[in-house]
Protein backbone atom coordinates (compact mmCIF):
# COMPACT_ATOMS: atom_id res chain seq x y z
CA UNK A 1 0.00 0.00 0.00
CA UNK A 2 1.15 3.51 -0.80
CA UNK A 3 1.33 5.04 2.82
CA UNK A 4 2.95 7.81 2.06
CA UNK A 5 1.69 10.16 -0.90
CA UNK A 6 2.17 13.47 -0.03
CA UNK A 7 -0.50 14.83 -1.20
CA UNK A 8 -1.71 18.60 -0.76
CA UNK A 9 1.57 20.39 -0.02
CA UNK A 10 2.85 23.23 -0.60
CA UNK A 11 5.83 24.10 -2.83
CA UNK A 12 8.62 25.19 -1.30
CA UNK A 13 9.38 28.75 -1.77
CA UNK A 14 12.00 28.89 -3.64
CA UNK A 15 14.16 30.23 -6.92
CA UNK A 16 11.93 33.87 -7.02
CA UNK A 17 12.96 36.74 -7.38
CA UNK A 18 12.72 38.42 -3.63
CA UNK A 19 12.90 42.22 -5.47
CA UNK A 20 10.64 40.99 -9.00
CA UNK A 21 8.27 39.66 -6.81
CA UNK A 22 7.96 42.86 -3.85
CA UNK A 23 6.13 45.71 -6.14
CA UNK A 24 6.56 47.80 -2.72
CA UNK A 25 10.35 47.58 -2.50
CA UNK A 26 10.69 48.81 -6.11
CA UNK A 27 8.15 51.65 -5.90
CA UNK A 28 9.79 52.64 -2.45
CA UNK A 29 13.51 52.49 -3.98
CA UNK A 30 12.50 54.96 -6.83
CA UNK A 31 10.43 57.49 -4.52
CA UNK A 32 13.10 57.61 -1.81
CA UNK A 33 16.01 58.45 -4.40
CA UNK A 34 17.51 55.64 -5.71
CA UNK A 35 15.78 54.35 -8.89
CA UNK A 36 18.79 53.44 -10.05
CA UNK A 37 19.38 50.41 -8.05
CA UNK A 38 16.50 48.16 -9.40
CA UNK A 39 19.05 46.56 -11.92
CA UNK A 40 21.36 45.58 -9.44
CA UNK A 41 18.67 44.97 -6.73
CA UNK A 42 17.01 42.68 -9.10
CA UNK A 43 19.99 40.90 -9.64
CA UNK A 44 20.76 39.84 -5.78
CA UNK A 45 16.74 39.34 -5.56
CA UNK A 46 17.08 36.44 -7.57
CA UNK A 47 19.95 35.39 -5.47
CA UNK A 48 18.53 35.44 -2.53
CA UNK A 49 15.48 34.11 -3.32
CA UNK A 50 17.14 30.71 -4.52
CA UNK A 51 16.92 27.70 -3.55
CA UNK A 52 20.87 27.67 -3.33
CA UNK A 53 21.13 30.21 -0.88
CA UNK A 54 18.48 29.19 1.54
CA UNK A 55 20.27 25.64 1.71
CA UNK A 56 23.69 27.24 2.55
CA UNK A 57 21.33 29.34 5.42
CA UNK A 58 19.97 26.21 6.55
CA UNK A 59 23.48 24.63 6.64
CA UNK A 60 25.24 27.75 8.13
CA UNK A 61 23.08 27.69 10.97
CA UNK A 62 22.67 23.76 11.68
CA UNK A 63 26.32 24.08 11.83
CA UNK A 64 27.43 26.50 14.50
CA UNK A 65 31.01 28.00 14.35
CA UNK A 66 33.64 26.40 16.87
CA UNK A 67 35.59 27.52 18.89
CA UNK A 68 39.88 26.92 18.39
CA UNK A 69 41.83 28.24 21.43
CA UNK A 70 45.29 26.26 20.70
CA UNK A 71 46.43 23.91 17.83
CA UNK A 72 48.14 20.53 18.14
CA UNK A 73 51.17 21.78 19.77
CA UNK A 74 49.59 23.97 22.25
CA UNK A 75 50.42 26.99 20.65
CA UNK A 76 47.37 30.10 21.38
CA UNK A 77 45.73 30.15 18.19
CA UNK A 78 42.32 32.06 19.06
CA UNK A 79 40.47 30.98 16.09
CA UNK A 80 36.76 30.44 15.15
CA UNK A 81 35.64 27.70 12.23
CA UNK A 82 32.74 28.16 10.63
CA UNK A 83 31.17 25.62 7.92
CA UNK A 84 32.01 26.47 4.30
CA UNK A 85 28.16 27.54 3.55
CA UNK A 86 28.78 30.65 6.03
CA UNK A 87 32.11 31.81 3.69
CA UNK A 88 29.90 31.22 0.83
CA UNK A 89 27.15 34.02 2.54
CA UNK A 90 29.55 36.21 3.24
CA UNK A 91 30.95 36.38 0.59
CA UNK A 92 27.71 36.98 -1.96
CA UNK A 93 26.57 39.67 0.51
CA UNK A 94 30.12 41.64 0.56
CA UNK A 95 30.52 40.50 -2.42
CA UNK A 96 27.20 42.50 -3.51
CA UNK A 97 28.40 45.93 -1.52
CA UNK A 98 25.03 45.01 1.43
CA UNK A 99 27.74 46.61 3.79
CA UNK A 100 29.14 49.51 1.92
CA UNK A 101 26.84 50.66 -1.01
CA UNK A 102 25.93 53.85 0.64
CA UNK A 103 29.63 54.68 0.98
CA UNK A 104 30.06 53.69 -2.87
CA UNK A 105 27.46 54.52 -5.00
CA UNK A 106 27.91 55.88 -8.21
CA UNK A 107 25.42 58.74 -7.71
CA UNK A 108 22.57 60.25 -4.76
CA UNK A 109 20.74 58.04 -2.87
CA UNK A 110 23.33 55.46 -1.67
CA UNK A 111 21.91 55.07 1.78
CA UNK A 112 18.73 54.19 -0.03
CA UNK A 113 19.77 51.27 -2.53
CA UNK A 114 22.22 50.06 0.30
CA UNK A 115 18.73 49.89 2.32
CA UNK A 116 17.34 47.55 -0.65
CA UNK A 117 20.10 45.24 -0.53
CA UNK A 118 20.14 44.96 3.30
CA UNK A 119 16.13 44.35 3.37
CA UNK A 120 16.87 41.68 0.54
CA UNK A 121 19.68 39.88 2.51
CA UNK A 122 17.96 40.01 5.59
CA UNK A 123 14.95 37.85 3.72
CA UNK A 124 18.28 35.22 3.45
CA UNK A 125 20.24 34.80 6.14
CA UNK A 126 20.39 37.65 9.19
CA UNK A 127 23.80 36.23 10.70
CA UNK A 128 25.69 37.88 8.22
CA UNK A 129 23.65 40.68 8.59
CA UNK A 130 25.64 41.60 11.64
CA UNK A 131 29.09 42.05 9.98
CA UNK A 132 27.60 43.87 6.94
CA UNK A 133 25.96 46.14 9.70
CA UNK A 134 28.90 46.82 11.67
CA UNK A 135 31.34 47.37 8.60
CA UNK A 136 28.49 49.98 6.93
CA UNK A 137 28.73 51.51 10.36
CA UNK A 138 32.30 51.97 10.68
CA UNK A 139 32.87 53.18 7.03
CA UNK A 140 32.62 57.13 7.99
CA UNK A 141 34.37 56.59 11.06
CA UNK A 142 37.55 55.22 9.15
CA UNK A 143 37.57 57.39 6.73
CA UNK A 144 37.69 60.78 8.60
CA UNK A 145 40.78 59.32 10.63
CA UNK A 146 44.10 60.69 8.00
CA UNK A 147 45.68 57.43 9.74
CA UNK A 148 43.14 54.44 9.28
CA UNK A 149 41.17 56.25 5.52
CA UNK A 150 43.31 54.29 3.64
CA UNK A 151 44.99 51.04 5.46
CA UNK A 152 41.59 50.67 7.14
CA UNK A 153 38.66 52.49 5.06
CA UNK A 154 39.04 52.11 1.57
CA UNK A 155 39.69 48.13 2.02
CA UNK A 156 35.99 48.12 4.11
CA UNK A 157 34.29 49.83 1.50
CA UNK A 158 35.85 47.12 -1.04
CA UNK A 159 33.33 44.69 -2.47
CA UNK A 160 34.95 41.11 -1.93
CA UNK A 161 35.60 38.76 1.29
CA UNK A 162 39.10 37.51 1.86
CA UNK A 163 38.36 35.38 5.36
CA UNK A 164 42.02 34.27 7.22
CA UNK A 165 43.83 35.98 9.99
CA UNK A 166 46.46 38.17 7.81
CA UNK A 167 47.86 42.05 7.98
CA UNK A 168 45.24 44.14 6.97
CA UNK A 169 48.19 45.66 4.69
CA UNK A 170 47.95 41.98 3.06
CA UNK A 171 44.21 41.92 1.78
CA UNK A 172 42.52 43.88 -0.82
CA UNK A 173 39.43 44.06 1.37
CA UNK A 174 38.74 43.53 5.42
CA UNK A 175 36.12 42.79 7.75
CA UNK A 176 35.50 45.13 11.16
CA UNK A 177 33.78 43.92 14.39
CA UNK A 178 32.53 45.91 17.39
CA UNK A 179 32.60 45.04 21.02
CA UNK A 180 31.75 47.69 23.24
CA UNK A 181 29.81 46.02 26.45
CA UNK A 182 31.05 44.25 29.31
CA UNK A 183 29.13 41.59 32.04
CA UNK A 184 28.87 44.18 34.46
CA UNK A 185 27.85 47.15 32.58
CA UNK A 186 25.65 46.08 29.10
CA UNK A 187 24.34 49.41 27.31
CA UNK A 188 25.82 51.75 30.56
CA UNK A 189 29.24 52.29 28.42
CA UNK A 190 30.64 54.60 31.18
CA UNK A 191 30.91 51.81 33.42
CA UNK A 192 33.30 49.99 31.32
CA UNK A 193 36.48 48.68 33.45
CA UNK A 194 38.67 47.86 30.75
CA UNK A 195 41.72 50.22 30.82
CA UNK A 196 44.02 52.41 28.47
CA UNK A 197 47.47 53.11 28.90
CA UNK A 198 49.77 55.05 25.99
CA UNK A 199 51.78 52.44 24.47
CA UNK A 200 54.81 54.57 24.47
CA UNK A 201 55.83 54.87 21.28
CA UNK A 202 56.56 58.16 18.95
CA UNK A 203 52.85 58.09 18.17
CA UNK A 204 50.36 59.37 20.94
CA UNK A 205 47.58 57.44 18.92
CA UNK A 206 49.23 54.31 20.33
CA UNK A 207 47.53 52.25 23.32
CA UNK A 208 47.60 49.27 24.92
CA UNK A 209 44.20 47.93 26.37
CA UNK A 210 43.65 45.60 28.70
CA UNK A 211 40.47 44.45 30.35
CA UNK A 212 37.27 41.83 29.38
CA UNK A 213 34.38 42.28 26.69
CA UNK A 214 31.17 40.06 27.45
CA UNK A 215 29.69 40.47 23.60
CA UNK A 216 32.01 40.37 20.51
CA UNK A 217 30.41 39.56 17.49
CA UNK A 218 32.24 38.02 14.44
CA UNK A 219 35.44 37.72 16.38
CA UNK A 220 37.11 36.66 13.07
CA UNK A 221 37.33 40.10 11.91
CA UNK A 222 39.96 41.87 11.14
CA UNK A 223 39.63 44.68 13.40
CA UNK A 224 37.01 45.69 16.46
CA UNK A 225 36.10 48.96 17.96
CA UNK A 226 36.40 48.89 21.32
CA UNK A 227 35.21 51.29 24.37
CA UNK A 228 38.12 51.61 27.25
CA UNK A 229 39.18 54.57 29.86
CA UNK A 230 41.74 56.40 29.09
CA UNK A 231 42.81 59.44 31.39
CA UNK A 232 40.50 61.61 30.24
CA UNK A 233 37.82 58.91 30.44
CA UNK A 234 35.92 56.41 27.98
CA UNK A 235 37.46 56.23 24.45
CA UNK A 236 37.01 54.71 21.10
CA UNK A 237 39.85 52.70 20.02
CA UNK A 238 40.51 50.31 16.71
CA UNK A 239 41.94 46.41 17.56
CA UNK A 240 43.65 44.97 15.24
CA UNK A 241 43.59 41.06 15.30
CA UNK A 242 46.81 40.68 13.04
CA UNK A 243 49.86 43.20 13.67
CA UNK A 244 51.93 44.80 11.14
CA UNK A 245 54.47 42.13 11.25
CA UNK A 246 52.34 39.20 10.98
CA UNK A 247 52.25 38.31 14.65
CA UNK A 248 49.17 38.32 16.66
CA UNK A 249 47.73 40.87 18.75
CA UNK A 250 47.09 40.00 21.83
CA UNK A 251 43.52 38.97 21.54
CA UNK A 252 42.34 36.05 23.52
CA UNK A 253 38.51 34.41 22.57
CA UNK A 254 37.62 32.90 26.05
CA UNK A 255 34.04 31.30 24.75
CA UNK A 256 31.39 31.62 22.26
CA UNK A 257 28.22 32.35 23.15
CA UNK A 258 25.85 29.42 23.35
CA UNK A 259 22.48 31.79 21.49
CA UNK A 260 19.09 31.62 20.94
CA UNK A 261 19.03 32.26 17.23
CA UNK A 262 21.57 34.14 14.54
CA UNK A 263 23.31 31.06 15.22
CA UNK A 264 25.97 31.69 12.11
CA UNK A 265 27.33 34.59 13.49
CA UNK A 266 29.92 33.91 16.14
CA UNK A 267 29.37 35.39 19.27
CA UNK A 268 32.10 35.36 22.20
CA UNK A 269 33.70 37.09 24.89
CA UNK A 270 37.03 38.25 24.77
CA UNK A 271 39.83 39.60 26.53
CA UNK A 272 42.91 42.14 26.33
CA UNK A 273 46.23 42.04 28.09
CA UNK A 274 48.22 44.70 26.60
CA UNK A 275 46.72 44.39 23.29
CA UNK A 276 48.12 46.76 20.94
CA UNK A 277 45.22 49.53 20.11
CA UNK A 278 45.10 52.79 17.67
CA UNK A 279 43.19 55.45 19.41
CA UNK A 280 40.13 56.40 17.24
CA UNK A 281 38.36 59.19 19.20
CA UNK A 282 39.63 62.05 21.65
CA UNK A 283 40.02 60.61 24.37
CA UNK A 284 37.03 60.69 27.37
CA UNK A 285 35.05 61.32 23.88
CA UNK A 286 35.05 57.41 22.89
CA UNK A 287 30.97 57.08 23.83
CA UNK A 288 30.06 59.94 21.81
CA UNK A 289 31.89 58.74 18.97
CA UNK A 290 30.18 55.12 19.38
CA UNK A 291 26.90 56.96 19.27
CA UNK A 292 27.59 58.31 16.02
CA UNK A 293 27.88 54.62 14.64
CA UNK A 294 24.69 54.03 16.50
CA UNK A 295 22.86 55.87 14.30
CA UNK A 296 23.91 53.92 11.24
CA UNK A 297 23.35 50.38 13.12
CA UNK A 298 20.12 51.15 14.64
CA UNK A 299 18.76 52.03 11.17
CA UNK A 300 20.46 48.90 9.42
CA UNK A 301 18.78 46.56 12.50
CA UNK A 302 15.17 48.22 11.52
CA UNK A 303 15.54 47.42 8.09
CA UNK A 304 16.93 44.06 8.52
CA UNK A 305 14.12 43.24 10.78
CA UNK A 306 11.73 44.82 8.01
CA UNK A 307 13.13 42.31 5.69
CA UNK A 308 12.43 39.42 8.23
CA UNK A 309 9.23 40.40 8.22
CA UNK A 310 8.59 40.35 4.87
CA UNK A 311 10.66 37.17 4.13
CA UNK A 312 8.19 35.41 6.57
CA UNK A 313 5.32 37.25 5.23
CA UNK A 314 6.28 35.62 2.09
CA UNK A 315 6.88 32.10 3.06
CA UNK A 316 3.16 31.91 5.03
CA UNK A 317 1.35 33.48 2.16
CA UNK A 318 2.98 30.92 -0.35
CA UNK A 319 2.27 28.04 1.82
CA UNK A 320 -1.51 29.20 2.27
CA UNK A 321 -1.62 29.32 -1.27
CA UNK A 322 -0.89 26.08 -1.90
CA UNK A 323 -2.83 24.21 0.57
CA UNK A 324 -6.62 23.38 0.73
CA UNK A 325 -8.61 22.83 3.90
CA UNK A 326 -12.50 22.81 4.32
CA UNK A 327 -12.96 22.27 1.09
CA UNK A 328 -10.77 25.41 -1.04
CA UNK A 329 -7.67 26.96 -0.25
CA UNK A 330 -6.59 28.44 3.21
CA UNK A 331 -5.26 31.23 1.88
CA UNK A 332 -9.20 31.69 0.90
CA UNK A 333 -10.41 30.99 4.12
CA UNK A 334 -11.90 34.45 5.46
CA UNK A 335 -10.37 34.57 8.34
CA UNK A 336 -6.91 33.53 7.39
CA UNK A 337 -7.54 36.64 4.55
CA UNK A 338 -7.38 38.80 8.05
CA UNK A 339 -4.65 37.37 9.35
CA UNK A 340 -2.57 37.45 6.06
CA UNK A 341 -3.98 41.03 4.94
CA UNK A 342 -3.09 42.35 8.41
CA UNK A 343 0.79 41.21 7.56
CA UNK A 344 0.57 42.92 4.54
CA UNK A 345 -0.28 46.09 6.00
CA UNK A 346 1.96 45.81 8.52
CA UNK A 347 4.76 44.73 6.68
CA UNK A 348 4.46 47.31 3.95
CA UNK A 349 4.54 50.13 6.63
CA UNK A 350 7.84 48.74 8.45
CA UNK A 351 9.71 49.08 4.57
CA UNK A 352 8.10 52.56 3.78
CA UNK A 353 8.85 53.84 6.72
CA UNK A 354 12.54 52.69 7.21
CA UNK A 355 13.44 53.81 3.71
CA UNK A 356 12.20 56.88 4.40
CA UNK A 357 14.45 57.70 6.99
CA UNK A 358 17.21 56.03 5.03
CA UNK A 359 16.72 58.96 2.52
CA UNK A 360 17.26 61.50 5.40
CA UNK A 361 20.85 59.93 5.52
CA UNK A 362 21.24 60.26 1.96
CA UNK A 363 20.15 64.44 2.21
CA UNK A 364 21.09 65.05 5.71
CA UNK A 365 24.43 67.11 4.64
CA UNK A 366 22.14 69.76 2.39
CA UNK A 367 18.94 69.89 4.81
CA UNK A 368 18.35 70.61 8.53
CA UNK A 369 15.23 68.79 8.76
CA UNK A 370 16.67 65.59 7.40
CA UNK A 371 19.04 66.16 9.43
CA UNK A 372 16.83 66.26 12.29
CA UNK A 373 15.28 63.01 10.57
CA UNK A 374 19.11 61.03 10.97
CA UNK A 375 19.35 61.89 14.34
CA UNK A 376 15.42 60.76 15.55
CA UNK A 377 14.18 58.65 12.89
CA UNK A 378 16.76 55.34 13.67
CA UNK A 379 15.87 54.68 17.50
CA UNK A 380 12.14 55.67 16.02
CA UNK A 381 12.11 52.26 13.82
CA UNK A 382 14.94 50.91 15.92
CA UNK A 383 12.47 50.23 18.64
CA UNK A 384 9.09 49.98 16.63
CA UNK A 385 10.23 47.54 13.80
CA UNK A 386 12.20 45.62 16.30
CA UNK A 387 9.59 45.18 19.08
CA UNK A 388 7.11 44.03 15.80
CA UNK A 389 9.07 41.04 14.57
CA UNK A 390 8.97 38.43 17.07
CA UNK A 391 5.01 38.63 17.15
CA UNK A 392 5.30 38.94 13.34
CA UNK A 393 7.04 36.15 12.97
CA UNK A 394 5.26 33.99 15.28
CA UNK A 395 2.07 34.56 13.54
CA UNK A 396 3.38 33.39 10.08
CA UNK A 397 4.77 30.51 11.64
CA UNK A 398 1.53 29.47 13.08
CA UNK A 399 -0.39 30.45 9.31
CA UNK A 400 2.15 27.29 8.80
CA UNK A 401 0.86 24.88 11.61
CA UNK A 402 3.20 22.55 12.54
CA UNK A 403 5.47 22.98 9.26
CA UNK A 404 6.45 25.90 10.10
CA UNK A 405 7.63 24.76 13.18
CA UNK A 406 10.52 22.08 12.04
CA UNK A 407 14.12 23.19 11.80
CA UNK A 408 14.44 22.40 8.07
CA UNK A 409 12.26 25.46 7.44
CA UNK A 410 13.16 28.96 7.26
CA UNK A 411 10.26 30.19 9.49
CA UNK A 412 11.86 28.32 12.70
CA UNK A 413 14.89 30.32 11.93
CA UNK A 414 13.55 33.42 11.44
CA UNK A 415 11.41 33.19 14.70
CA UNK A 416 14.10 32.68 16.83
CA UNK A 417 15.96 35.56 15.16
CA UNK A 418 13.43 37.95 15.29
CA UNK A 419 13.80 38.84 19.19
CA UNK A 420 17.83 39.70 18.64
CA UNK A 421 17.26 43.09 17.16
CA UNK A 422 15.51 44.77 19.68
CA UNK A 423 18.74 43.75 22.27
CA UNK A 424 21.66 44.90 19.84
CA UNK A 425 22.52 48.61 19.60
CA UNK A 426 20.63 49.51 22.47
CA UNK A 427 17.22 47.89 24.21
CA UNK A 428 14.31 48.98 23.60
CA UNK A 429 13.58 50.96 26.64
CA UNK A 430 17.36 52.82 25.70
CA UNK A 431 16.56 53.98 22.52
CA UNK A 432 13.06 54.93 23.45
CA UNK A 433 14.89 57.21 26.10
CA UNK A 434 17.42 58.55 23.20
CA UNK A 435 14.15 59.61 21.09
CA UNK A 436 13.36 61.78 24.47
CA UNK A 437 16.65 63.16 24.74
CA UNK A 438 16.71 64.18 20.91
CA UNK A 439 13.18 66.09 21.25
CA UNK A 440 14.46 67.68 24.51
CA UNK A 441 17.63 68.99 23.13
CA UNK A 442 16.06 70.30 19.60
CA UNK A 443 12.59 72.60 20.32
CA UNK A 444 12.40 72.33 16.43
CA UNK A 445 12.10 68.53 16.34
CA UNK A 446 8.60 67.42 16.72
CA UNK A 447 7.66 70.36 14.28
CA UNK A 448 10.05 68.67 11.90
CA UNK A 449 8.05 65.25 12.42
CA UNK A 450 4.63 66.65 12.69
CA UNK A 451 5.69 68.10 8.92
CA UNK A 452 5.93 64.58 8.16
CA UNK A 453 2.57 63.34 9.48
CA UNK A 454 1.12 66.38 7.70
CA UNK A 455 2.64 66.11 4.11
CA UNK A 456 -0.73 64.02 3.87
CA UNK A 457 -2.66 66.66 5.16
CA UNK A 458 -6.48 66.76 3.45
CA UNK A 459 -6.55 63.12 2.14
CA UNK A 460 -8.02 61.10 5.28
CA UNK A 461 -10.06 63.22 7.91
CA UNK A 462 -8.81 60.60 10.61
CA UNK A 463 -4.95 61.17 10.12
CA UNK A 464 -5.23 64.88 10.74
CA UNK A 465 -7.24 64.24 13.52
CA UNK A 466 -4.82 61.80 15.52
CA UNK A 467 -1.66 64.28 14.31
CA UNK A 468 -3.70 67.29 15.41
CA UNK A 469 -4.47 65.73 18.79
CA UNK A 470 -0.43 64.58 19.68
CA UNK A 471 0.91 67.94 20.84
CA UNK A 472 -1.75 67.94 23.40
CA UNK A 473 -1.17 64.51 24.52
CA UNK A 474 2.19 65.01 24.78
CA UNK A 475 1.62 68.06 26.71
CA UNK A 476 -0.75 65.88 29.28
CA UNK A 477 2.20 63.39 29.91
CA UNK A 478 3.35 64.47 33.68
CA UNK A 479 6.04 61.88 33.36
CA UNK A 480 7.81 61.30 29.86
CA UNK A 481 10.28 58.66 30.34
CA UNK A 482 7.81 56.72 31.85
CA UNK A 483 5.73 57.02 28.91
CA UNK A 484 8.32 56.67 26.36
CA UNK A 485 7.15 53.72 24.43
CA UNK A 486 3.92 54.65 24.17
CA UNK A 487 5.33 58.47 22.56
CA UNK A 488 7.59 56.48 20.24
CA UNK A 489 4.85 53.84 19.28
CA UNK A 490 2.63 56.80 18.29
CA UNK A 491 4.98 58.71 16.37
CA UNK A 492 5.87 55.69 14.62
CA UNK A 493 2.31 54.98 13.97
CA UNK A 494 1.43 58.28 12.32
CA UNK A 495 4.25 58.78 10.15
CA UNK A 496 3.78 55.35 8.66
CA UNK A 497 -0.17 56.31 8.10
CA UNK A 498 0.99 59.79 6.62
CA UNK A 499 3.71 57.88 4.02
CA UNK A 500 0.69 54.73 3.39
CA UNK A 501 -1.69 57.75 2.67
CA UNK A 502 0.58 59.37 0.28
CA UNK A 503 2.18 56.39 -1.80
CA UNK A 504 0.38 53.09 -0.93
CA UNK A 505 -2.58 52.02 -2.97
CA UNK A 506 -5.76 53.02 -1.54
CA UNK A 507 -6.99 49.61 0.02
CA UNK A 508 -3.71 49.52 2.12
CA UNK A 509 -4.03 53.31 3.76
CA UNK A 510 -7.45 53.27 4.34
CA UNK A 511 -6.93 49.23 6.30
CA UNK A 512 -4.09 51.11 8.07
CA UNK A 513 -5.40 54.37 9.25
CA UNK A 514 -8.35 52.09 10.49
CA UNK A 515 -6.76 49.37 11.89
CA UNK A 516 -4.12 50.90 13.48
CA UNK A 517 -5.39 54.52 14.19
CA UNK A 518 -9.13 54.03 14.23
CA UNK A 519 -9.03 51.12 16.58
CA UNK A 520 -10.97 48.75 14.03
CA UNK A 521 -8.52 46.29 14.66
CA UNK A 522 -7.85 44.07 18.45
CA UNK A 523 -4.69 43.37 20.05
CA UNK A 524 -3.47 40.44 17.86
CA UNK A 525 -2.64 40.21 13.98
CA UNK A 526 -5.90 39.33 12.19
CA UNK A 527 -8.39 41.10 14.65
CA UNK A 528 -9.11 43.70 12.19
CA UNK A 529 -12.92 43.86 12.62
CA UNK A 530 -15.08 45.58 9.70
CA UNK A 531 -14.91 44.66 5.95
CA UNK A 532 -11.08 45.39 3.82
CA UNK A 533 -10.24 44.33 0.87
CA UNK A 534 -8.05 41.25 2.01
CA UNK A 535 -7.65 39.92 -1.48
CA UNK A 536 -6.91 42.70 -3.19
CA UNK A 537 -4.05 43.78 -0.34
CA UNK A 538 -2.40 40.35 -0.67
CA UNK A 539 -2.33 40.16 -4.58
CA UNK A 540 -0.83 43.43 -4.45
CA UNK A 541 1.29 42.65 -1.86
CA UNK A 542 3.09 39.36 -3.18
CA UNK A 543 1.80 38.83 -6.71
CA UNK A 544 0.87 34.82 -7.51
Amino acid sequence: MDTHAVVNQATALGDYNAFDSDPVLAAAAAREGAPWVAPQAATFGAAVGSRHVQELAYLANRHVPELLTHDAYGHRVDEVRYHPAYHELMALAFGAGVHSLAWTAPERGGHVARGVLSYLWNQAENGVGCPTGMAYAAIPMLRSSPRLADSWGARLAACGYEPGLRPVATKTCITLGMTLTEKQAGSDLRASTTRARRAGGADDDEYLLTGHKWFCSAPMSDGFFVIAQADAGPTLFLVPRVLEDGSRNRFFIQMLKDKCGNRSNASSSVEFDDSYAIRVSDEGRGIARAMEDAHYTRLDFAIGSAGLMRQAFAQALHYVRGRSAFGRAIAEQPLMQNVLADLAVESEAMLTLTLRIARAFDEAEDHASAAQLRRVGPPLVKYFVCKMAPAFAAEALECMGGNGYIENHPLARLYREAPLNCIWEGSSNMVCLDVLRALDRDEALLDTLLGEMRAARGADARLDAAVDALPDAMGQLDDLPFNARWLCERIVRLWQAALLVQYARPEVADTFVATRLGGARGTHFGAMHGHFPSACILDGALPM
